[in-house]
């Protein structure tokens, strides 16, 4: 429609035309939910289910499992491929996380938060690293609550893991090593031996 001096107007339903055009508005807004559902679907119908309880990923090495990150700034995306976009950002070399699955070269991993996201692998490392948790803790010397103290940490500090057994593991903090109870980490399983 062409106004004075040939501007183009805009006609704006009015009555029942604004109905029309809601419902119409509505009908699209639905379809291309459908489509981005879709797509998202196909896009993830290749990547492996965690449900399927398979014991080992495309790598042949076990699911889930605890690596650390490998580079100061790691981007978790929505999906394994860069054209999937960047959810989070992790700024922590050596942050210990778990992962849940697997895709050609990337991994979804998981925090302690159980904040998730797909990585490459270039970004991991199998070295083992620990969180520490709760309170500050102390480092003993020899595996028990009565050994001499020989540092403390804080919370969110993040450690080599050198070995563990049953209640105790040994740790190395920057130019500090000695032990903390397992109930005192995060980034190891239950049951888990560590030589």
């Amino acid at each position: 429609m062409t106004g004075q001096n040939g501007a183009v107007q805009i006609a704006k339903p009015t009555g029942r035309g604004v109905a029309a055009a809601m419902r119409y508005r509505n009908i699209i807004s639905a379809l291309f939910l459908a489509l981005s559902l879709c797509a998202g679907s196909a896009a993830f119908a290749v990547a492996p289910s965690e449900t399927e309880g398979a014991d080992k990923g495309e790598s042949g090495l076990p699911i889930p499992r605890f690596v650390s990150l490998r580079a100061d700034e790691v981007n978790l995306r929505t999906g394994p491929g860069v054209r999937y976009p960047v959810d989070w950002v992790v700024q922590r070399r050596g942050l210990p996380v778990e992962v849940v699955a697997e895709f050609e070269a990337w991994r979804k991993i998981r925090d302690q938060e159980g904040i998730e996201g797909w990585v490459n692998k270039a970004m991991l490392s199998g070295r083992r690293t620990i969180l520490v948790t709760g309170d500050i803790r102390t480092i003993r010397r020899n595996r028990s609550a009565d050994a001499p103290a020989v540092a403390r940490v804080e919370p969110g500090v993040v450690a080599r893991l050198v070995k563990c057994d049953e209640s105790w593991c040994k740790v190395e903090v920057d130019s500090y090593e000695g032990w903390l109870q397992r109930s005192e980490l995060w980034g190891l399983y239950p049951n888990e031996k560590i030589e």
